[in-house]
């Protein structure tokens, strides 16, 4: 199969330019890169007008299957994926039965062949079922095709496990996704504490649990030598600990999401239970320093934390609804309308924290734009605006607190190994 991609504008995350260039695509790979190609192809897509990018990469995403599938199954999850530029992604290990084992690693990459063609890199647990008691066989799930350790989720209570996993994990050259939130801080709890908690009379979820366990796990990585990938950075106290453990030479690195740098706990008030997330939604000025953390290269990657939920759980209470929000079709206009358009940060570091870091934390050979490479590509226009539809997703849920808003920048292909699996018609 040859594919030539004329008159795109190129985003090389690595280098930070965006240069006009073609491509030629033969046999999955990046064959030539250069001004005015004029070869033969079974395709060609005229990008003028439109970036392209490498392939995003999502490294936190719950795609329910096995065990969950009414809220989300592989297949759904893989489109929605397509949709919204991602050609890679990680899914979490918190499914029914647990991904604790190397049969449910090998469930996950043989249901995946049968997607859109997103690239499936499953995430396997920490301990055996999540319940921070007993690791797990960490090299037997290395061996079957897990990429990285996590019991997201559940906050890892016990030190001495998450030190001893740490230890074996450095062995084996596998990093650890930490979901930060002291348990018994935040169980039950719905929203961020502070003055929405307040108002709404319910006990909140302090800011303080989530950087008890930042600091820890920064303090465990130093120790150590492992690799801590912070999950879901949501305050900023917790960038700060991020920012000065990083000076100090920790392993650590860490991601937020779109919702941490747009959206505050107020949205609360308007959207009860569709807002409500894990960590939840915190403060301005939390807004504000996640933000500044992206800029400053502090904060490493912006994933989704793709979370699906039913309408019937979501329609819940506050109090009683599950948490999370879906953002695997909304995540690159997300970013693009909050950092880039603003310009909070140039449109190469906003694809790097999408595309080349999570590659790199999770030792995947994507997320760069050179020859010989494979072609996962997203081709996307930085300007067009749309207004997010939930009804038009091809994500099974709806559970986003996004929905009529106007972004700008739209997927316009989403190509993997070469093979388009995506066009907006």
């Amino acid at each position: 199969m040859k594919l030539l991609i004329q008159n795109g504008r190129v985003v090389h995350p690595v280098t930070g330019t965006v240069i006009l260039q073609d491509l030629f695509i033969e046999d999955g790979k990046i064959s030539l890169m250069d001004r005015g190609l004029e070869m033969e192809a079974e395709e060609s897509i005229d990008a003028s007008g439109l970036m392209v990018c490498p392939g995003l990469v999502d490294m936190h995403v719950h795609l329910r299957d096995p065990g969950l599938t009414y809220k989300e199954d592989i297949l759904t999850g893989t489109a929605a994926a397509a949709r919204g530029g991602v050609t890679s992604l990680a899914c979490m290990a918190n499914t029914s039965p647990v991904v604790d084992t190397p049969e449910q690693v090998a469930y996950i990459l043989n249901r995946a062949r049968e997607g859109s063609g997103v690239q499936v890199f499953p995430v396997a647990a920490l301990s055996i079922g999540l319940k921070g008691e007993e690791p797990t066989d960490a090299a037997a799930l290395k061996k079957a095709g897990a990429v990285a350790l996590s019991d997201d989720g559940n906050n890892v209570d016990n030190a001495n496990l998450m030190r001893d996993v740490l230890i074996r994990a450095r062995r084996l050259k596998l990093p650890v996704l930490s979901h930060c939130e002291d348990t018994s801080m935040v169980a039950g709890r719905a929203v961020n504490e502070g003055s929405v908690s307040r108002q709404l009379w319910l006990e909140g979820r302090p800011a303080i649990a989530e950087e008890l366990m930042v600091m820890r796990d920064a303090m465990l990585a130093e120790e150590t030598g492992a690799h801590v990938h912070i999950c879901h950075v949501s305050t900023a106290n917790s960038v700060d600990i991020i920012r000065r453990m990083k000076k100090r030479g920790a392993p650590i690195t860490c991601e937020t999401c779109p919702q941490y740098f747009t959206l505050t706990e107020d949205e609360v008030l308007s959207q009860g239970s569709m807002a409500r997330v894990n960590p939840p939604l915190r403060t301005a000025r939390d807004v504000r320093a996640i933000q500044t953390g992206l800029k400053e290269g502090i904060i490493d990657v912006i994933a989704t934390d793709h979370a699906p939920h039913s309408h019937e759980e979501k329609a819940r209470p506050l109090a009683k609804a599950p948490s999370g929000m879906i953002g695997l079709e909304t995540s690159l206009a997300l970013s693009l309308t909050a950092l880039y358009h603003t310009q909070k940060m140039p449109l190469h570091a906003v694809i790097r924290r999408m595309s080349t870091n999570p590659a790199d934390i999770l030792h995947l050979p994507k997320g760069r734009m050179s020859l010989g490479v494979d072609a996962d590509l997203t081709i996307f226009d930085p300007d067009e605006a749309w207004v997010i539809d939930p009804l038009k997703f091809a994500s099974k849920a709806r559970n986003t607190p996004f929905a009529g808003q106007t972004v700008r920048g739209k997927v316009k292909y989403t190509i993997v190994k070469g093979r388009v699996i995506y066009r907006d018609r």
